[in-house]
Formats: C-alpha cells, sequence, structure tokens
C-alpha cells in the first residue's frame, strides 16, 4: 500500500499546477484525504484536507486560490493551485488518515506519498 503523489514543478508567480496521489494497492474506504507542505526551514503544514463525503477545509492562506478535491472510485485526492506565489514553494505531501486492507479488514493509519516539489519563481 502506497500513496503516490504527482505533478509538482516549476511554475511563475501567478501559475497554476494541479498536483495529483493515488493510493494503491489493496485498499478502500480512505477517510480523510489531505495535502501537507513544508518549506525550507519550516514545519510541515496542512495545507486542505477533504472528507470521504467531499467536506473540505483549507488553511486561510490558500483560500479562494486552491481546490481539493476526490474520486473515491480511483483512491485518488487532487489539489488544483492557482494564483500561485512564492511563499507557495515546498514539497507537498499527500496523506490518508486512514484507510481499510480490502483483504484483511484491516485499518491503515496515516499514510503518507513521497512528496513532491512546488516551486514559484518570480
Amino acid at each position: 500500500v502506497q500513496l503516490q503523489a504527482s505533478g509538482g514543478g516549476l511554475v511563475q508567480t501567478g501559475g497554476s499546477l494541479r498536483l495529483s496521489c493515488a493510493a494503491s494497492g489493496s485498499i478502500s474506504n480512505i477517510n480523510v484525504m489531505g495535502w501537507y507542505r513544508q518549506a525550507p526551514g519550516k514545519q510541515r503544514e496542512l495545507v486542505a484536507d477533504i472528507s470521504s463525503g467531499g467536506s473540505t477545509n483549507y488553511v486561510d492562506s490558500v483560500k479562494g486560490r486552491f481546490t481539493i478535491s476526490r474520486d473515491n472510485a480511483k483512491n485518488t485526492v487532487y489539489l488544483q493551485m492557482t494564483s500561485l506565489a512564492s511563499e507557495d514553494t515546498a514539497v507537498y505531501y499527500c496523506n490518508a488518515d486512514r484507510a481499510t486492507d480490502y483483504r484483511t479488514h484491516s485499518y491503515y493509519y496515516n499514510l503518507w506519498g513521497q512528496g513532491t516539489l512546488v516551486t514559484v519563481s518570480s
């Protein structure tokens, strides 16, 4: 079971990027999926998360610019980022707080993807 993040890259100020994170393996019923980021010299912070039912939560600094969504059938979460600014530069990590192994009916907790780098340059 793993989370695979993709979509990061170099973008100019004001540009857009779309991050994706797919969960693979014998996994189902993921509870909350989220995106975190860690900028150089700073602590990792929650950017946005989304419940299995579609309820969303955003950190204030990205409200109105970022949109989180998910496809439950594909066990995938997305982060559409627009109006990017230099302060958005960070490594972005996806997270799943709890998921079910459909073979064993056991739970996985606090799964993390490998991180994808977003660099916003002027």
